[in-house]
């Protein structure tokens, strides 16, 4: 038996109704974005990732025990990754192929899983199919127990691997990365550490995430409140109870509807004596179709069965003939119109499904998403929706406000106080660019994030001029994609495929050269901007809160299959686009 395919509502919707309908929902699109951008005008300042005094407690490793004391570590390693989620653990499986020994993982939490350790919260589950998400099912000879996989599972997967490739061995814990440095005399990469270690590593591997550092937004009194609060990335069980019995005599606020609250709030709803969920824009919610992995398909699977699923997803979709004589006759006016009104119709689908399931018709209609599908993080969940349904559950929706303040009984909106026991941040993360915690200085000493003070400058998203023996992973301008470990086996391949070059050849370093840089600089901004959607979405970190973007600043827009093969180019090219040294400097 194959195994069963499932078709979200959102990905099978067409267009059926005249022009005029597409034209007005198109309109209150527009309207539900200005409101916002009103309220909240100046975007990703509206929030906080500065998590010190007394916000540092929402920061703090609920998941370990208090950091044991240990003495510096100064030594020197091959390769060092910054970071010990699927981006440090894929790509070190590929550099052991390659022959490279000493791998040192150094991870601000208590073990390797990146997201997958931080984020424990009730329910936290994958929203892409676990066949494809979960990396090197080949090597692990592993299937996954359901076609959507929990957080408990992929934590776990994650272990196994570091086990698998000794990756636990040189791995640092509990550790910062606060410095990395390149000393071009000795060709070396010096890092400093918040637990006082002075290391060196010969390459290093920007690892930490593209969601990583907690945010809390900004909200007058949010320091004044006196019941308990968290963040759902160091999700309190010590106060909740594993099961959320503890929450069954009180009343809880949460903040925020995004992909973690989607998956949280069911839960919650269950639990607590009353749950009051407070939102400034609705998530879209799609039908999550979940089935365990039947035995008998996952037994007759081949050797190599998820590189195939893996190299078909880099595969464009192909259109028949008779599809690209119609493409060819229509202008690009008439593509983008035909493209905006399948994506309003699947919104429409979204619509359809809450007045179904929520009881109540003016909750039904402020959980309903007025934007494109993607403007936002789409969500899928079964219990989401019916959780409104229930009599201690209460929707305060701020339509697109957000909450006035914060007082020491809980959150107040237009006038109203909501008196709350425990609060709870879903509030999301910073969206990465290039470190986090860390000051990168390269060549001559220049700050990473300086040199992109004008504009994001990189190749493939993975190397920037003037920084040898860097590699970003999931960084900007490199491909997004929806199911984000796809995009990072591409990368990791590539960075282990540098390495080893570099290795056997008997070079020190390699470093991009100032022609290739700007070729990439062009081809992002070339496949960026050819409509105007990001700009009309509803403010979210998809597109920096509604803030003004150079097309420069953001991902390569190009497609994954043309990425890849970017990816391909360069190795094949890989003379001509760095340049290398032999040798260490003298340091004389």
């Amino acid at each position: 038996m194959a195994e069963k395919i499932a078709k979200p509502i959102g990905l099978t919707a067409k267009p059926t109704r005249p022009q005029e309908f597409y034209d007005s929902v198109k309109r209150k699109f527009a309207e539900e974005r200005d409101l916002r951008l009103k309220y909240r005008p100046q975007g990703l300042s509206q929030y906080t990732s500065e998590l010190t005094g007394n916000l540092s407690r929402y920061e703090v490793d609920t998941y370990a025990e208090a950091v044991p004391p240990r003495d510096p570590i100064n030594d020197t390693v091959e390769c060092l990754f910054i970071g010990g989620g699927f981006s440090a653990l894929l790509t070190s499986a590929r550099l052991r192929e390659v022959g490279v020994e000493s791998i040192r993982i150094v991870e601000r939490g208590a073990d390797v899983g990146g997201t997958w350790y931080w984020n424990r919260y009730p329910g936290v589950a994958c929203d892409v199919v676990a066949y494809d998400y979960l990396p090197l099912l080949d090597e692990m000879d592993y299937v996954p127990k359901d076609h959507y996989a929990r957080g408990p599972e992929i934590f776990a997967h994650c272990q196994a691997i570091a086990k698998k490739y000794n990756l636990y061995e040189l791995a640092t814990f509990q550790t910062t990365v606060t410095s990395t440095v390149w000393n071009d005399a000795e060709q070396m990469w010096h890092i400093d550490t918040d637990r006082g270690d002075r290391m060196k590593a010969r390459f290093v591997i920007c690892a930490n995430g593209t969601l990583s550092k907690p945010k809390l937004a900004k909200i007058k009194g949010l320091e004044t409140f006196k019941g308990h609060s968290f963040h759902t990335s160091r999700w309190d069980y010590a106060y909740t109870k594993s099961d959320l019995s503890g929450l069954e005599d009180k009343v809880v606020g949460i903040i925020g509807t995004g992909a973690t609250a989607v998956q949280a709030i069911p839960g919650l709803g269950a639990a607590a004596k009353e749950l009051y969920v407070f939102q400034r824009t609705p998530s879209s919610i799609d039908i999550r179709d979940d089935w365990p992995t039947d035995p008998n398909w996952a037994r007759r699977l081949k050797p190599g069965w998820q590189s195939r699923r893996r190299e078909q997803a880099k595969t464009e979709p192909q259109m028949t003939e008779e599809q690209k004589a119609r493409q060819a006759v229509m202008s690009h006016e008439e593509k983008v119109r035909r493209q905006e009104n399948a994506n309003m119709e699947a919104m429409m689908k979204i619509h359809e499904r809450i007045d179904q399931i929520v009881k109540d018709k003016a909750t039904a209609e402020s959980l309903k998403p007025w934007y494109m599908l993607m403007c936002k993080r789409p969500c899928f969940h079964n219990d989401y929706l019916p959780t409104f349904n229930r009599p201690n559950v209460h929707l305060i929706d701020t339509h697109g406000k957000g909450i006035n303040e914060i007082t020491k009984k809980g959150p107040v909106f237009d006038g109203k106080q909501y008196e709350v026991d425990v609060l709870i941040y879903a509030t999301g993360f910073e969206v990465q660019k290039t470190g986090i915690y860390n000051e990168i200085k390269g060549v001559n000493g220049l700050e990473v994030n300086d040199k992109y003070r004008d504009g994001i400058r990189t190749l493939l998203g993975i190397h920037s001029q003037g920084y040898p023996n860097l590699f970003i992973m999931g960084g900007y301008q490199a491909s997004f994609q929806f199911n984000l470990t796809d995009m990072l086996q591409a990368q990791g391949d590539y960075i282990a495929a540098c390495i080893g070059y570099t290795r056997s050849h008997g070079y020190q370093s390699l470093d991009v050269t100032p022609e290739a840089e700007e070729w990439w600089v062009q081809e992002v901004i070339e496949h960026r901007g050819k409509t105007s959607r990001n700009q009309e979405c509803t403010p979210g970190y998809y597109n920096f809160e509604g803030e003004f973007q150079r097309r420069q600043d953001g991902n390569y827009n190009g497609g994954f299959f043309q990425y890849c093969n970017h990816l391909n180019e360069m190795r094949a090219r890989i003379e001509s686009t760095f340049n290398f040294v032999h040798k260490p400097l003298s340091s004389e």
